[in-house]
């Protein structure tokens, strides 16, 4: 057979199977409903979601109240170890109203959200393993991913219009995940973005290939870019992309001479991320509640001293540097312009200088194309107080830039420095670039708590 004959042939085929294929849902459409109903009783959750799908009468019969509580009583009715005590008295309460008084849907989102408060309940043990180096879960990635947990990006434009994002690409490190957006020309020139939504998903785990699981969003920042885009600092550019930091973590890529965006970059701290990207609504954030230490009126510097440090930095690929510091401290004399500061490095001690495994820079890609800008990467800082909690947490990007007149008889080579700064503190570090060795060096490391901070943490009044 020629070539234009087999395609001719298989594009025959193909018409033939779809017109059968039609055909065949035009006589089950045809069927009573009671029929239909008792063919899709012998369907699991999986397979009663994607029939949801395929139009608007399987829609309405797939969300059937008999189908979803009879998938749900087979699953959880009689599996008393796995229901919470919230599970169990939403049970109690629903056992005595009638199944046709309930709204539509109810029975299975009832059974969707069993499911994921059963997974809740069992990944979240896995959070109270810390580790003592960083001071925070460490299966905190393990976690996120069994859950199925990622993060939705929605962009509104000034003319109301809003398009919603799944993460391009993501990164996972010690302490924090980076997550990219890239929309594929989709997304709406710089200038005229409104607001940046971010939402945590968390969806369930069904056997739906080509569909979207169900699942659950958590509002977790909105930010306005209306008052941003003049204060954006720019920290960095390539030949393709200039990078604009809105502000802590947020960094927008924008086309060089073209103003189009071509991706947004988020960098999330793994403190307390499983709850606000899973127990906020829709529309509100999830509040982190007071933790306040116990008083201590014994000890004169209560609140200065017991710091622990851990800090990375980090590209979108690889890490640059990672390291712990334990027992730092702050004199009561040593306060100066409202802030408490915490040495991790000394920059006259060379044993603490630490050389760093690569060159300070941030990869990027989007589509078919990628980069590195020169002297940018991301910090990921995470400072516990004196009783281990979690005191202070960023993850940023940050930038560095040279030094103008730097003092130190160590070290002939090209000193550079890098300040991050916000509402709680400052973060300041002094290296240099060993052009011999073709090498970084850490030679000085300092953190800069706000008293006001401190004093609200602890119950002070330095």
């Amino acid at each position: 057979m020629s070539a234009p004959k087999a395609v001719s042939s298989r594009v025959r085929a193909v018409r033939t199977t779809k017109r059968a294929d039609k055909s065949s849902l035009n006589f089950v459409e045809r069927l009573p409903s009671h029929i239909l109903i008792k063919i899709l009783s012998y369907l699991d959750a999986s397979a009663l979601h994607t029939v949801s799908h395929v139009n608007k009468l399987f829609y309405q019969l797939a969300n059937d109240h008999a189908l979803w509580k009879k998938i749900h009583m087979a699953e959880f009715g009689k599996r008393r170890k796995w229901k919470s005590k919230c599970t169990d008295e939403l049970l109690l309460k629903m056992a005595t109203v009638e199944v046709q008084d309930r709204a539509a849907g109810y029975w299975k989102w009832l059974h969707f959200r069993t499911v994921a408060a059963c997974d809740m309940d069992k990944w979240k043990r896995h959070l109270g393993l810390i580790s003592r180096h960083t001071g925070l879960p460490g299966q905190t990635e393990r976690v996120l991913r069994n859950l199925h947990v990622t993060w939705e990006l929605t962009v509104s434009d000034k003319s109301g219009r809003e398009v919603t994002f799944e993460p391009s690409w993501s990164h996972f490190c010690e302490t924090s995940v980076t997550v990219c957006w890239s929309g594929g020309g989709c997304l709406p020139s710089y200038q005229q973005i409104s607001t940046l939504q971010l939402h945590g998903v968390r969806r369930i785990d069904l056997d739906c290939p080509g569909l979207k699981n169900p699942g659950w969003r958590s509002l977790m920042s909105t930010l306005d870019m209306r008052a941003l885009t003049e204060s954006a600092q720019v920290i960095g550019q390539d030949r393709v992309v200039e990078l604009k930091l809105l502000q802590t973590g947020v960094i927008i890529g924008v086309w060089k001479d073209q103003c189009s965006v071509a991706f947004v970059m988020l960098t999330l701290h793994f403190h307390k991320l499983l709850e606000r990207s899973t127990q906020g609504s829709s529309v509100g954030p999830y509040v982190e509640p007071m933790d306040k230490p116990p008083l201590d009126d014994i000890d004169p510097e209560y609140g200065l001293h017991g710091y622990q440090l851990h800090i990375v930095l980090h590209d979108a690929v690889c890490e640059i540097m990672s390291g712990s510091f334990s027992q730092l401290f702050c004199r009561r004399t040593h306060i100066h312009d409202g802030l408490i500061q915490l040495t991790a490095i000394s920059g006259t001690s060379l044993s603490q200088h630490t050389p760093l495994s690569g060159n300070i820079k941030l990869s990027w890609r989007c589509e078919a194309l990628q980069g590195a800008v020169e002297n940018c990467c991301i910090m990921s800082l995470t400072l516990l107080d004196e009783f281990k909690k979690p005191f202070w947490c960023v993850g940023s990007p940050v930038s560095m830039e040279p030094e103008e007149r730097p003092v130190s008889y160590d070290y002939d080579g090209e000193h550079f420095l890098i300040h991050y700064q916000d509402s709680d503190g400052q973060v300041k570090m002094k290296l240099v670039w060993m052009k011999e060795q073709k090498q970084c060096v850490l030679i000085s490391l300092v953190v800069c708590l706000t008293v006001g901070k401190v004093n609200k943490h602890f119950g002070r009044d330095y």
